[in-house]
């Protein structure tokens, strides 16, 4: 894949990650906390692909996401997004299962949202 190719890739993961935080909050909104759970969930996943992207890799798994967000981590001094990772994980098992109080859904919320600015300082 060429240079421009991965930057065009970096380009789409960005906008749905906008598109998915955009998305999620409006669910909350509705107290739709299983579906806003998911889009959680996606913007914390797009950011880390198009950070990925933007260095020429391209994430296919939940194994190598979370290997990237530990490179991250390491890498940028921030243990800490491992840990904002993990929350978002959370919520897309709660997607699938609809066991987290809306309260815990909320706090995610925050998780994710901290994690998607600490990361946009990277790209």
């Amino acid at each position: 894949m060429s240079s421009e190719a991965y930057a065009q890739k970096a380009e789409q993961y960005l906008k749905l990650n906008d598109k998915y935080l955009e998305d999620a909050y409006a669910l909350i909104a509705k107290e739709d906390f299983v579906q806003a759970s998911e889009k959680l969930w996606g913007a914390a996943a797009e950011i880390v692909k198009a950070i990925a992207a933007r260095r020429g890799f391209v994430i296919k798994s939940h194994a190598e996401l979370y290997k990237f967000v530990s490179k991250l981590g390491t890498e940028l001094e921030e243990p800490e997004l491992v840990r904002l990772f993990s929350l978002a994980s959370t919520l897309h098992q709660n997607f699938y299962e609809d066991w987290l109080p809306p309260e815990t859904v909320m706090d995610h919320a925050e998780a994710v949202k901290e994690l998607v600015v600490k990361l946009k300082r990277v790209l």
